[in-house]
């Protein structure tokens, strides 16, 4: 068989904890950022799990994650 490719968007964007749970940055900290709030920034900054029912699209996309 073959080696699986890996889709290198996902594989920039997604990353597995040591559980195996995957992780994803939070949207809209890329520009417009004067009006955002200090404390809106920061919790944008924080990366956040991917949901379950996202979690196995995100594997297919990723077979060696």
């Amino acid at each position: 068989m073959p080696k699986l490719k890996t889709r290198k968007a996902a594989a920039k964007r997604f990353r597995a904890t040591g559980t195996g749970k995957i992780v994803r940055r939070k949207a809209f900290k890329n520009h417009l950022l004067e009006k955002k709030s200090s404390k809106k920034k920061s919790e944008l900054s924080k990366a956040v799990l991917v949901k379950e029912c996202d979690a196995d699209n995100v594997r297919g996309m990723m077979p060696y994650l």
